[in-house]
């Protein structure tokens, strides 16, 4: 094998001995995607506490509107979650990093498949536009930046 072979296979060989290292290595305490222990809450109650902006944009209460008329039996008020009926969006779960706001256009028009919660599937949402997600999106946005989850 040539000198180039050799490094090469030794660049593979650090490689796969890095990603299996990563995968062995247990996640840590409180990981993006675990979801919070609501056994003590009461059903249909607030999962959690959401801090409101002073202030929001056009476009934020405009999304404020379309998410009480269409999100908020779910996901509850300022989209605290409701405990039986849908998860909090105010959780690291949903930042943008873990889930884009393209993602939250997916789910209203396809549904998803329960991944992080127990609430069973979300279906997906009639009459809401693109156009009403993205406004909704930029809402949660805003109450995610007010509650330290960026």
């Amino acid at each position: 094998m040539t000198r180039i072979g050799w490094m090469i296979a030794a660049v593979l060989a650090v490689g796969v001995g890095a990603l299996v290292w990563q995968g062995m290595r247990p996640g840590p305490e409180g990981h993006s995607m675990t979801s919070p222990d609501t056994s003590g809450i009461a059903d249909g109650a607030a999962i959690v506490k959401v801090s409101v902006p002073d202030e929001l944009s056009s476009e934020d209460r405009m999304g404020e509107r379309a998410f009480n008329a269409k999100c908020a039996a779910c996901h509850g008020a300022n989209a605290a979650g409701r405990e039986g009926r849908g998860p909090p969006l105010i959780h690291k779960i949903y930042e943008p990093g873990h889930h884009a706001d393209m993602a939250f256009v997916m789910a209203a028009r396809n549904g998803v498949r329960a991944h992080h919660w127990r609430y069973g599937n979300m279906p997906p949402v009639d009459g809401v536009t693109d156009a009403d997600v993205k406004a909704i999106t930029a809402y949660v946005r805003a109450l995610q930046k007010e509650n330290g989850i960026f």
